[in-house]
């Protein structure tokens, strides 16, 4: 599957922060991105590595609770860029968790200053290879998400086995999506991250809209009031949203 002018295509990561500046200077320093545009929406995060997305740490009142549906698996290129990595973001407020990972795993697991889990991956993974710096949007999902995810965005499968799926953009810029398979966390609440996607500029939205619900999303209501874009959640239930055409 290639991605075409018929699908949408991917604009932001959404993370919802209690303190966006805090979090986007975090996270600028794990990503090695830069901090862009601040206003009411939140604090951007531009890419410099290529990523065709920004990432957007909007403002929330409520603290994060539970672990997060999604977290992001950072790439390094050697062991002393690893040990490296968790020193830097450990003294910007991150901290080591144990989410049950075993001792002799290689990847060294993480918090940012809000909760928000995350991979520092060690060197040569090959799953990773050939990705940049933010090697995979990692999502507890089914199979069956993942499927839809790829033609949502046109993105082509490249990984299918053991329930587990993967799927990049066709040119192979970015990170990979990730699902790991069942069994599924429960959800507790509003994912605190999510992606907005958007159909392109002669894609009516409404008409995209009636396509990802022919995919198996559904529309649903978050106290979103009246705005420009759709809110939906994909077939297991995460929530993501659609702007208007660009």
């Amino acid at each position: 599957m290639m991605e075409t002018d018929t699908t949408s295509r991917l604009v932001t990561l959404n993370i919802d922060a209690n303190d966006p500046i805090l979090l986007a200077r975090f996270w600028a320093v794990a990503l090695r991105w830069e901090v862009g545009e601040a206003n009411d929406d939140g604090v951007l995060l531009v890419p410099t590595d290529g990523t065709r997305f920004d990432i957007l740490f909007a403002p929330v009142p409520e603290p994060k609770v539970g672990p997060n549906r999604l977290h992001l698996d950072l790439t390094t290129t050697s062991l002393d860029d690893q040990r490296q990595s968790v020193a830097q973001l450990i003294e910007l407020g991150g901290r080591h968790i144990d989410i049950g990972q075993r001792p002799e795993e290689p990847h060294i697991v993480l918090a940012d200053p809000e909760g928000n889990e995350l991979c520092i991956i060690e060197p040569g993974n090959n799953f990773l290879a050939g990705c940049g710096r933010m090697g995979s949007i990692t999502c507890d999902g089914t199979r069956q998400v993942g499927y839809f995810w790829s033609a949502a965005l046109g993105w082509p499968l490249v990984w299918d086995q053991n329930e587990e799926t993967a799927i990049r953009a066709p040119d192979g810029t970015g990170p990979l999506i990730t699902w790991g398979g069942p069994p599924v966390a429960p959800k507790r609440g509003k994912n605190r991250l999510h992606l907005d996607i958007a159909p392109f500029a002669h894609v009516d939205q409404q008409a995209e809209v009636e396509r990802l619900i022919a995919l198996g999303a559904t529309r649903i209501d978050i106290g979103q009031g009246d705005v420009t874009w759709v809110v939906m959640a994909d077939p297991d239930g995460n929530e993501f949203c659609v702007l208007s055409s660009r």
